[in-house]
């Protein structure tokens, strides 16, 4: 009895541990360094890549936060214009359209929560960057920035 009570106490524990081992593992391997750099200034971040068409619908679908220095990178296997919306989004987030060359097309700046309303770039990118909500703002992010990444896969 003594032994069936101690099993049974151990094994939720063990699982536990397993699965916050392997969590953490696959936030560690699903971040790519980032950098936005404009007037001197480098901005550091560790972005999630959303680079299969199940993980690009998916985006931060039910996040109820987002780190400083966080947020997910959508890039395309051709530059195209993007056009994304917040639905089943929970915070507010600023998108970074951004060209081939790194350049940025565009900032749409802290979308509205759940909306449907289309939030398009303005020409062709190859990828869009989003950030919790007020980061251009509140780093001085603007349109004349360069965008780069270090993406293994």
């Amino acid at each position: 009895m003594l032994t069936a009570l101690t099993l049974a106490l151990a094994l939720p524990v063990a699982g536990c541990d397993k699965g916050a081992e392997a969590e953490a593992e696959a936030g560690a391997e699903a971040t790519v360094p980032l950098t936005i750099a404009m007037a001197g200034t480098t901005h550091r971040f560790r972005v999630e890549v959303a680079r299969t068409e199940a993980e690009q619908e998916k985006g931060l679908m039910f996040r109820t936060s987002l780190p400083a220095d966080g947020g997910m990178l959508f890039p395309f296997a051709k530059p195209k214009i993007a056009n994304f919306w917040m639905k089943n989004t929970l915070i507010p987030l600023d998108m970074i359209f951004v060209r081939a060359d790194g350049s940025i097309d565009r900032i749409a700046e802290n979308a509205i929560p759940e909306s449907l309303d289309p939030v398009v770039s303005g020409g062709e990118v190859a990828a869009v960057l989003e950030l919790a909500g007020g980061t251009a703002a509140k780093l001085g992010i603007d349109e004349s920035a360069k965008v780069t990444w270090q993406d293994a896969k």
